[in-house]
């Protein structure tokens, strides 16, 4: 028989891809003699056995989990559901790949009427009725969320209301009577909601609950989490199932969240928040505020003094900076998760060399542990830590070209140049961007648009620039006729403040506070590093001198792709562009085409030059020509009398050349200038 389910003192850390990233860090904490509630796994094979079998639990697996109950139960001396000593348990996702906030926890799990009577009648302190009261209000809220769907606003609604009729303003001042009301209240909504009453066997409660934490890896946030960090679907999550410890026992008590460094600045110091009288999700629901985690040193100094001895040996196994989770219970410490912690791109290059010094990484595992992806967010302006924080995404778009940017609303390029011109920052807003908007652009610290995706012109122009972009946010409602947009509810006009996020695509009303780019000295030990064991050489996309000459400045080591269409954006080079895309014959043709050598010829000797003697490779012109063609009517007006031709004869030639998307159509053709003259043409298939 397989097995499905392991003990915490069965598996250790490099059972990763069957025990989940949460379940082989339990048992590996658990083999290093470190406080953690003892509890099983049931394995990611588990979960990808219930999707097989149609989102079913079989009964091996689920005789299994039952076998590990009873294992469980010896373990701690508790039994669950019973009335005389129950066993309260969690159950929590824990997929591979650390995936926080992603997928579902139930807490307090094995409630149910008698077991709250008889856990009050075994203790008649008022002080524990109200803790059971309250673990019970918890467990019914957070199964009917989780497991049952029924959402937690109906069940917040019926807290305010008590909270709002006994005049108080957090939950921790509800009275153990007020807790029992919201308990009866909570089983009311829940019939009212589903039309049966709330579930009072507690392995059903459990087997629901594992079909619950099973279903979230297939939940619309995990989706969209696990395609932005390559996650693949196949991998599946573990279920963590182990007994409860109550940080909202008493005043003894409370829980907390920690790191071992900054994961904003890397520094190396203890990094959390704690609340005393809590669970868990209290910290991160932002329901009441957190202590700073050194403050615990003053309500608990044994637990404290412990739990910094947890956090050296935790650094020193893992080799590390560590992200964990913790529980104290009448002041005692338990540990409830660990994990390499999550971190800012510079966080990340002091941390690498900061163990490299301290003798945990070798110079290779240093710089193998940095995700190359975020390096580029330390090459441009961010927006301040603290400020950002405070502040609430209005809307989101693509990230299209990273940085961030705060500015004024100007909805033209004419009008980015002149405010712009005034000493304004502006942030450039259009449904999408064209040719003619590339001196706007140019001046401006952002640009967002309604349409295109991270093909379109305003994202390849932005990120060559180095200027933030978000581009294709559908749910901007445009009107640019009289300069205004409305997003979330709230209408821009000309003017006001606006900030984008181009690493997230997320969308700010108002000012937020942004900070230059700085590279610290950390960032050139690391890839020096680099350079000491990479075996290919690095170049660049670069399709201006300027552009190849800061890419040589930052160590390429020559031009991988210079594409010769973005040679022609510029205000003065444009119009000979144009004329040679609207020519009816060779003649026509070869007139534009000498006025348009200049500028090449020019801009190659240029390159060649900043790159001292590296390689340079030139794309020939790679159309689509609708980029450069004009899409206002008077600029559409002024082509067809530069050109001499009719307005209908250049709207025409406009249609013909316009691609909706850009992997298919003219795009999939080079066109090659041979000779200044004649033209060829290759066809390339998509498929």
């Amino acid at each position: 028989m397989k097995k499905w389910v392991y003990l915490f003192s069965e598996g250790d850390m490099s059972m990763r891809n069957l025990l989940g990233g949460k379940g082989a860090n339990l048992a590996e904490m658990t083999s290093i003699g470190l406080p953690v509630p003892q509890g099983f796994t049931i394995t990611t094979e588990a979960c990808t056995q219930y999707y097989e079998d149609g989102r079913k639990i079989n009964d091996e697996i689920m005789g299994q989990i039952m076998e590990y109950v009873a294992e469980m139960e010896k373990i701690n001396g508790k039994k669950f559901g019973d009335l005389q000593n129950p066993l309260l348990v969690s159950v929590r996702s824990g997929a591979r790949a650390s995936m926080p906030g992603m997928m579902d926890t139930i807490l307090n799990l094995g409630l149910n009427d008698e077991v709250v009577a008889a856990m009050i009648a075994g203790n008649p302190d008022p002080a524990f009725e109200r803790f059971v009261y309250d673990s019970y209000r918890r467990f019914i809220q957070m199964f009917s969320d989780v497991v049952m769907e029924v959402g937690k606003k109906y069940f917040e609604q019926l807290i305010d209301k008590m909270k709002e009729e006994k005049g108080v303003k957090y939950d921790v001042e509800l009275t153990a009577a007020d807790l029992k009301t919201l308990a009866e209240q909570f089983k009311a909504e829940y019939r009212s909601q589903l039309g049966k009453d709330f579930p009072s066997d507690p392995v059903e409660q459990l087997k629901l609950a594992i079909e619950a934490v099973f279903r979230s890896w297939d939940n619309p946030r995990a989706n969209v989490y696990r395609r932005d960090n390559d996650i693949p679907y196949s991998w599946g999550t573990a279920v963590n199932v182990m007994p409860m410890v109550f940080g909202n026992l008493n005043d003894e008590s409370g829980t907390g969240v920690a790191f071992t460094r900054d994961p904003a600045t890397g520094e190396k110091k203890l990094m959390g928040e704690f609340l005393k009288n809590a669970q868990g999700e209290d910290v991160v629901a932002g329901v009441r505020t957190p202590m700073p985690i050194a403050q615990m040193e003053q309500e608990f100094p044994e637990a404290y003094e412990e739990f910094i001895k947890v956090c050296d040996i935790l650094e020193n196994h893992y080799h590390d900076m560590q992200d964990m989770e913790f529980t104290v219970e009448n002041k005692k410490l338990y540990m409830l998760q660990c994990r390499n912690g999550k971190r800012t791109a510079q966080a990340a290059l002091k941390i690498a060399c900061d163990l490299v010094d301290e003798g945990h990484k070798t110079e290779a595992e240093a710089v193998a542990m940095i995700d190359p992806r975020n390096l580029d967010t330390l090459l441009h302006p961010q927006f301040d830590a603290a400020a950002l924080k405070a502040a609430a995404p209005i809307g989101k778009g693509l990230g299209a070209s990273p940085g961030a940017a705060c500015g004024k609303t100007v909805f033209t390029a004419e009008d980015a140049e002149e405010w712009a011109a005034r000493g304004e920052k502006v942030v450039l807003v259009r449904l999408e961007t064209s040719p003619e908007d590339i001196t706007g652009m140019k001046v401006s610290q952002g640009i967002l648009t309604v349409r295109g995706g991270m093909t379109s012109h305003a994202a390849v122009v932005a990120r060559g620039m180095g200027t933030c972009c978000v581009s294709g946010c559908g749910d901007i409602a445009m009107d640019e006729a009289n300069k205004k947009f409305t997003l979330a509810g709230q209408e821009f006009h000309e003017g006001d403040y606006i900030s984008i996020d181009g690493t997230t695509g997320n969308i700010y009303a108002g000012q937020i506070k942004t900070v230059d780019a700085t590279i610290a000295g950390e960032f050139g030990r690391v890839m020096a590093w680099a350079d000491k064991f990479r075996t290919l050489k690095v170049r660049t996309n670069a399709d201006t001198p300027a552009d190849a000459k800061k890419a040589r400045e930052l160590g390429a080591e020559g031009i991988g792709l210079c594409r010769t269409e973005h040679m022609f954006f510029e205000e003065d080079r444009i119009a000979a562009f144009r004329e040679m895309i609207c020519s009816d014959t060779v003649e026509e043709r070869e007139a534009a085409l000498e006025k348009i050598l200049p500028y090449q010829q020019n801009d190659f000797e240029a390159l060649y030059e900043a790159l001292e003697g590296n390689p340079v490779t030139i794309r020939f012109l790679d159309p689509p020509l609708h980029e450069f063609v004009p899409t206002e009517e008077e600029d559409i007006a002024k082509l067809a009398e530069a050109q001499g031709k009719s307005v209908e004869t250049i709207k025409n030639i406009i249609a013909s050349l316009h691609e909706f998307n850009p992997m298919m159509g003219h795009r999939g053709c080079r066109l090659a200038e041979i000779g200044r003259a004649s033209c060829r043409e290759r066809v390339f298939c998509w498929v």
